[in-house]
């Protein structure tokens, strides 16, 4: 079961996406007045959010995307770990179709007795993949009071080779539109979701998994280029964690010693709209020098990253660990 935010695929799903990411106390907390303030936010978001949606296709391509990397995961692990086969997929979202209590009501139908739930977001937080853990823990409350299905968690994987060798690949093919002369000097900007403050504060691990993952992308290009992680998608009057995006793209290529700067999306699976509008709609438009930025790819369909899920997942059922020892 892959595990994701999700996002609507068509316009007119916006409003609902939007109201039950408001009202997941996990991710922005209102406190008591989560669901009232959600209502409201929802209401006044959607048009301008659905024109959003308009604007990249008509919807979100996360669902797409999503059900061909498990597709092609479960190929591979069909081959590769014959003795756990045979492999079916499922796409479980927290906010958007397929939602989670569709998809584990579909695995019991099917006679699922076995499966992983395995996050798509590579870096652990509570705000993300624990509020994707707490929702399917709710509805296995509701739907298998039996225990029909005996489930492990791949709870993160900021460091997993399908993750740096793809993105490490797509940031040279960015590089690659640069002139050779000032290649080296292009500086990566790597860009991943932010969080409220009063949620890091509680020493929540995104942050250092982000960074973990940053560097080890680095690693793999053997730090040919400066680079920096900047914060993205900030909502609301409350702190957020920063640098930001947009402030320091701005900066960046401002400067004339600076002859571009590569965006790297380093903390998504693949497009959504946080990419295909915040990155390459609104933060192109606001710089004053807009032929200076170009966006690694993100990892969407590319098959040694799809394949590289499968070996995970592999290895995640060789250990027999249930989760990770930092998951408690």
């Amino acid at each position: 079961m892959f595990m994701n935010m999700g996002g609507p695929s068509t316009v007119k799903e916006t409003h609902d996406f939007l109201f039950r990411l408001f009202s997941d106390g996990d991710l922005i907390p209102f406190g008591r007045f989560q669901n009232l303030i959600a209502t409201f936010i929802s209401k006044v978001r959607t048009p301008k959010i659905e024109k959003y949606y308009q604007a990249i296709g008509g919807g979100s391509p996360i669902r797409k995307w999503s059900e061909y990397q498990a597709k092609i995961a479960c190929e591979r692990l069909d081959k590769i770990s014959p003795n756990t086969a045979p492999h079916h997929p499922y796409v479980a979202f927290r906010y958007a179709n397929p939602l989670t209590g569709d998809t584990l009501a579909k695995m019991l139908d099917d006679g699922i007795t076995r499966a992983v739930a395995f996050t798509q977001y590579p870096q652990f937080s509570y705000s993300t993949t624990a509020s994707s853990i707490n929702d399917l823990y709710r509805w296995s409350k509701k739907l298998d009071k039996n225990n029909q299905i005996e489930w492990s968690v791949i709870d993160r994987w900021p460091k997993h080779p399908c993750l740096t060798k793809t993105f490490a690949k797509h940031i040279k093919e960015a590089l690659s539109k640069y002139d050779e002369s000032v290649r080296d000097k292009v500086v990566v900007l790597f860009s991943a979701h932010s969080l409220p403050m009063e949620i890091i504060n509680r020493g929540d691990s995104y942050p250092a998994e982000v960074a973990s993952t940053v560097y080890s992308v680095m690693e793999e290009l053997k730090f040919s280029n400066p680079y920096r992680l900047v914060w993205q998608s900030q909502v609301g009057p409350k702190p957020w964690l920063g640098g930001k995006t947009d402030a320091i793209s701005n900066k960046l290529t401002d400067l004339d010693k600076i002859p571009g700067i590569v965006l790297v999306p380093i903390a998504f699976t693949s497009d959504h709209i946080e990419t295909l509008h915040e990155l390459d709609i609104e933060l192109k438009e606001e710089l004053k020098n807009p032929e200076k930025y170009a966006r690694a790819e993100s990892l969407n369909g590319d098959l040694e990253f799809c394949e590289g899920l499968a070996d995970l997942v592999k290895d995640h059922l060789e250990s027999g660990e249930y989760y990770s020892k930092q998951l408690p």
